[in-house]
């Protein structure tokens, strides 16, 4: 029962678990089109527990996956409206550049995405970004249109936004207990609520919510490491404000997946991270001391020696984030296989802040059966055998 405290209503067109951005853009699309909506979140706000949080996402227009790329010009466009609509910038363009072998299936996918005139060799990126340097065969590709979204900003203002249209936002209540029906019933550390669609956005905590409704997903929690690496000479690593996000798809010299973004949160200090982590429990991510495992720190710092010379070779400060992983990688965006009104949003693998827009349109179109504005073939729950169990 609800506290005393605490009248509340009990019935709403929709609910919502999780207020990291995807599940805070699904309410805030869900109150948009005059959804009466509730938005729960285990933790008070703001809070670091999650993936949502920190200052900055890389934003771009290039994915070596078409699935992606067809939805970012959506992605962009229902930024700049939720900018608009906030009444604040949510995003600095920088640019990107992509760092790989030449010939590379991946880079190639993205080039021809791009087109020949985004390509530079070593001499043109020197020249454009004088804190690169590539090695023999290997190529950057320029995402002029990238940048630097402003992650707790966009959170505040896609919730602030929300509220604005009516909807409910609760925060420090944990669910306890969700049971199904055409009135799906939710019960927190503070209430019980009942709707006809539920959307389940719970990040890491996901998968024990959905156990219960007797559905398994291979979602792995991973605990990252986020670097900040010190300039050795403040604006060192580029020219005046030409400071560009990067990532790696495989050099010679370094592994997949390492990537940047300028300094932003700490003035001189460079964000570069690794795109792996270690699995974890998310309610014990921070009981393993920082630096106690850190393998990748001798590889960034590898990396670091070899392709960004004007940056110190140790981390000056270290903090840590939340992966939600499936097997390939690939975001869920499906309804529950036996309650059609319970959807899903899972896995976002690490990149899905950028995406978050659509995501969420996506899952309030599904909640809502409408036909989905974008193909939802790579986002199914189907694709991983055996994920359905007997329910508890």
């Amino acid at each position: 029962m609800a506290a005393p405290s605490q009248p509340q209503k009990a019935t709403y067109d929709a609910i919502v678990i999780g207020a990291g951005i995807q599940g805070s853009f699904t309410a805030y699309h869900l109150a948009q089109r005059h959804r009466d909506t509730l938005l729960l979140e285990q933790f008070p706000l703001p809070h670091s527990r999650g993936s949502s949080h920190g200052q900055s996402r890389i934003i771009r227009s290039v994915y070596p996956q078409e699935c992606y790329s067809r939805m970012m010009p959506d992605s962009f466009r229902l930024w700049q409206r939720l900018e608009a609509e906030a009444g604040t910038s949510l995003y600095r363009r920088t640019g990107l550049v992509v760092l790989g072998p030449a010939g590379d299936p991946e880079l190639e996918g993205c080039r021809r995405r791009l087109g020949d005139n985004h390509v530079l060799d070593a001499a043109a990126l020197a020249q454009h970004f004088p804190g690169f340097r590539l090695h023999a065969g290997e190529v950057a590709l320029l995402d002029s249109s990238a940048g630097v979204l402003f992650a707790d900003r966009a959170l505040r203002a896609v919730q602030e936004v929300f509220r604005r249209h009516g909807g409910t936002l609760r925060d420090g209540e944990k669910v306890l207990c969700i049971e199904p029906g055409a009135m799906v019933t939710v019960t927190t550390t503070a209430g019980v609520y009942q709707a006809p669609r539920l959307i389940i956005t719970a990040g890491a905590w996901t998968g024990a919510l959905l156990e219960p409704l007797g559905l398994r997903l291979p979602l792995q929690p991973l605990r990252i490491n986020v670097c900040y690496w010190r300039e050795k000479q403040p604006g060192s690593t580029s020219t005046g404000t030409a400071r560009p996000c990067f990532l790696t798809l495989g050099l010679s010299q370094a592994p997949h997946g390492i990537y940047g973004l300028p300094a932003l949160e700490y003035p001189g200090m460079v964000k570069l991270c690794h795109h792996h982590g270690s699995p974890t429990d998310p309610e014990k991510r921070d009981q393993t001391p920082l630096g106690a495992s850190c393998p990748d720190i001798a590889l960034l710092s590898s990396f670091i020696s070899s392709y960004l010379p004007g940056l110190e070779t140790q981390p000056a400060v270290m903090e840590t984030c939340l992966y939600t992983n499936t097997p390939d990688e690939d975001f869920i965006l499906d309804r529950h296989p036996n309650f059609s009104n319970i959807i899903i949003g899972a896995g976002f693998s690490g990149h899905g802040f950028k995406l978050a827009p659509v995501v969420g349109k996506l899952l309030c179109e599904l909640s809502l059966g409408e036909e989905p504005s974008h193909s939802m073939a790579p986002f199914t729950i189907t694709r991983f055998p055996g994920v359905l169990q007997a329910a508890l």
